[in-house]
């Protein structure tokens, strides 16, 4: 079958990362994919590197904004606000919004990482700052990066994705211990079930799910966070890093 080349059909980044993922290419074509992957980073390190703590919540992008499940992100942008934390999404609507809207509501710092998709996504109303990315494994590493807590509300496969990732960076030692909080007892009974069949069969440990709780209460997700983020890793106030000129980093600074 003949590979299809980038830019013959709909849109050209789109259709450049489908292409780069069927196999080996020219030399030349995959240096050209790995610097704009690179830039990519170089630009989200530069639009975040001056936050505070954050604490990041998945979720759907499909609910609206009358949904239960909407409310609930929504309180938990707002406390984890209230907690001294910058709230950080993937920027878009659901879920996403709520946490940013909660977050704004108390008057606190809310970031997104927006991501285009062949259907486009655009960044929700609710966020002081946001970068937009090209590829899925980016953003991922950028809602990580900062993070020291890890809210999964309700979602499909993305938020799946998002979740088994961080618990799997997590158990290999990728990352710290920190906590992560599954929001929706009878959403998450499956998967929960799931995870403590793993247990019993042996492709995962009990500690592996040590720092992991499910719960529909905001209060219980707050102490959970407090315990093994804000007093385990001894945040404090915040300290900014320096902003260079030469850099041009001036303006990505929070006032």
């Amino acid at each position: 079958m003949a590979k299809q080349h980038p830019g013959k059909n709909g849109n050209h980044r789109r259709d450049a990362e489908r292409y780069f993922v069927q196999g080996p290419h020219s030399r030349w074509r995959e240096l050209g994919f790995t610097l704009g992957v690179v830039r990519e980073f170089i630009r989200g390190f530069r639009a975040l590197h001056f936050l505070p703590p954050c604490v990041t919540v998945f979720g759907s992008a499909r609910f609206q904004e009358d949904h239960p499940h909407y409310l609930l992100a929504r309180e938990m942008g707002h406390a984890l606000s209230r907690m001294g934390f910058t709230v950080m999404t993937g920027g878009g609507p659901g879920i996403m919004e709520a946490a940013n809207r909660g977050a704004k509501d108390a008057g606190g710092f809310s970031v997104g990482c927006n991501i285009h998709l062949p259907k486009e996504q655009k960044p929700n109303a609710y966020l002081d700052r946001t970068v937009t990315l090209h590829h899925f494994f980016v953003r991922k590493v950028l809602l990580l990066k900062y993070s020291y807590a890890f809210v999964v509300m309700p979602g499909g496969f993305g938020t799946m994705d998002e979740f088994f990732e961080t618990l799997t960076l997590i158990q290999t030692g990728k990352i710290s211990d920190f906590p992560v909080v599954l929001m929706g007892k009878d959403y998450w009974k499956p998967l929960l079930d799931l995870l403590h069949q793993m247990v019993r069969e042996g492709t995962a440990a009990q500690k592996d799910l040590e720092h992991l709780i499910v719960t529909d209460e905001p209060g219980q997700a707050l102490a959970h966070i407090r315990k093994h983020a804000i007093d385990e890793f001894g945040l404090s106030r915040f300290r900014r890093p320096r902003a260079f000129r030469f850099f041009g980093e001036r303006r990505f600074r929070i006032r």
